[in-house]
């Protein structure tokens, strides 16, 4: 068994095309991941080479909008509903007909999202950071779960989820502070968790009063680059792909926040995962804030075999601890889900035809 991580690309009929990762045997058991905002299909290579390792088949596409997968030309072209078919096309072109399907951040709600519409092509579900039905919901919902005590309405409306209202409103200004040099974006962006911060705003709670991201500045300023979530490489390949391709498709993620709330209204079962389902919380990302705020709450009643494990960590849980999230998650796929390499493979679920 390997971890070796190899590339791939598959096209699709409507044209473009999705570029994947893989680790592991062609016939280990399938963990696709998905990652979220703004990021890559390289986020999860310390847990492709860990999973990988042991045997299970471990896959993370760049997302439409992303690296080297398909680009689109609209907002609408980002909503949920589109991303999730173009992974149900990925998982398709594998050969499956179920996976363990691992998101974070923008990268969870397609992962719920396949679980709640699509659970005959789901065998188990996971998410770091973000909850089930909570982005889903649309940003009327997430402001009005707002914990008042930290963000008192009279000087954050909308909460540590006004920076989803400035997209809104000031999309073409969002865009182009991040298009001047994302370099610093992802510099600035991607560091270690500061558990100072635990009971305070975040700093994504004044994005409109400031007049935009970093103080409303044409472009990121110049930080150091913290080398333990990024090495220089990693950030080389980050920067690179968003100097490529700009961040009009990951910013238009944010875009679609009613076309994602009238979809989940058509999830099966009523919106219930009865599958097993795991739940990586953040104890220091105080944006997607779940151990003391509402924002877990309807996880909480949706998923009726729910594994819940607080990891101390920042947004970026899967660079920053590595170690805990593999733990976490071959622990849940061993002991939850009942699914390991060394099992017969008639236990895996059947094979796309």
């Amino acid at each position: 068994m390997t971890g070796t991580i190899t590339e791939h690309y598959v096209k699709r009929p409507r044209g473009g095309g999705i570029f994947h990762l893989a680790a592991g045997p062609a016939d280990g058991p399938l963990l696709i991941f998905l990652h979220g905002w703004p990021e890559l299909s390289i986020s999860w290579r310390h847990q492709l080479r860990v999973l990988g390792g042991l045997g299970f088949r471990a896959i993370a596409p760049d997302m439409p909008g992303y690296g080297r997968s398909a680009i689109y030309d609209t907002h609408q072209d980002y909503r949920l509903e589109n991303i999730v078919a173009d992974m149900i096309f990925l998982i398709d072109s594998l050969g499956a007909e179920t996976a363990v399907w691992i998101g974070h951040d923008w990268g969870s709600p397609p992962a719920w999202a396949i679980a709640s519409h699509h659970p005959d092509r789901c065998r188990a579900v996971a998410s770091l950071c973000i909850p089930y039905r909570s982005i889903e919901l649309g940003l009327r919902h997430l402001v009005s779960i707002v914990d008042r005590q930290i963000y008192p309405a009279a000087l954050y409306p909308n909460g540590q989820w006004d920076y989803m209202a400035f997209y809104e409103e000031s999309f073409q200004k969002a865009t182009t502070s991040f298009d001047a040099n994302p370099e610093n974006v992802i510099k600035a962006l991607f560091t270690r968790a500061d558990p100072a911060g635990v009971g305070k705003p975040a700093l994504t709670a004044d994005i409109r009063r400031a007049g935009g991201w970093f103080g409303g500045a044409a472009e990121a300023p110049d930080l150091p680059l913290d080398e333990a979530v990024l090495s220089v490489a990693e950030f080389r390949q980050y920067a690179s792909a968003l100097r490529r391709n700009g961040f009009f498709g990951p910013d238009s993620y944010y875009m679609n926040h009613e076309r994602n709330a009238e979809y989940h209204q058509r999830s099966v079962n009523g919106g219930y995962i009865d599958m097993p389902a795991l739940f990586l919380l953040a104890e220091y990302d105080f944006v997607c804030e779940s151990a003391k705020s509402r924002l877990a709450d309807e996880m909480r009643t949706h998923c009726r075999n729910l594994c819940s494990v607080s990891v101390p960590s920042g947004h970026w849980m899967a660079q920053e601890k590595p170690a805990e999230v593999n733990a976490s998650i071959t622990h849940w796929l061993a002991t939850r889900v009942g699914l390991w390499p060394s099992m017969p493979a008639s236990k895996w679920g059947p094979v796309r035809q």
